[in-house]
């Protein structure tokens, strides 16, 4: 029991600190900004519908995907480690990372797709966080992966649709500081996985 709640409270900070609600808030608002009350109700639904649809195709498929192209664990542990490290360094530097980087868009109901679900909400990190955590585990911590995301899908969805009430309320600047911690959580959880994969790599796990 004590393994279930450890490996639960691991995935909400790992998916929490990657998808970072109330930093992607800032992204959400600026893209719908002058939109109507509908449309940007209707761009969170979708965008984030979509963004578990993503996640948990991958959570799904991504042992095949291992076997497909004959990818070792070590081996996706250590390049995820350092895709998520260089995400959140990126973020503490106060830098946009190039894996989000996104461009003016017109306002209508595909940015839900793009730029939104993807890459924003499932982009590569996210995606890569999800299968780090179901490589070589038990089923039941798959559905566990699974069921942690669709909160945090829930939980960001909530704060897309309080956006503007949550910056009147706490500021841009306390924001700015709430990403700079995400950043510095991601970068922490990567080099985790970077030293997992070489312990696993050297047969140095006890």
């Amino acid at each position: 029991m004590d393994n279930f709640i450890t490996f639960s409270i691991t995935v909400f900070t790992g998916f929490f600190a990657i998808t970072n609600p109330i930093s992607n808030m800032t992204v959400f608002l600026s893209l719908t900004q002058g939109a109507d009350e509908k449309t940007k109700s209707d761009i969170n639904k979708k965008s984030n519908l979509i963004a578990f649809i993503i996640v948990t195709v991958f959570v799904l498929i991504g042992k095949y995907i291992f076997e497909l192209f004959n990818i070792s664990i070590p081996a996706f542990k250590i390049t995820g480690g350092i895709l998520i490290f260089f995400i959140g360094f990126e973020m503490l530097q106060s830098k946009k990372s190039n894996v989000k980087n996104i461009k003016d868009v017109n306002i209508d109901e595909n940015i839900a797709v793009s730029p939104l679900a993807i890459p924003i909400l499932a982009g590569p990190g996210t995606i890569v966080t999800a299968m780090n955590f179901v490589a070589n585990v038990e089923p039941i911590h798959i559905f566990l992966v699974i069921a942690i995301f669709g909160f945090m899908s829930l939980l960001t969805f909530l704060t897309f649709k309080l956006s503007d009430l949550i910056v009147k309320i706490v500021g841009n600047n306390v924001i700015s500081v709430i990403g700079k911690i995400m950043g510095l959580i991601i970068a922490i959880i990567g080099t985790g996985m970077v030293i997992q994969g070489i312990k696993i790599s050297f047969d140095l796990i006890t």
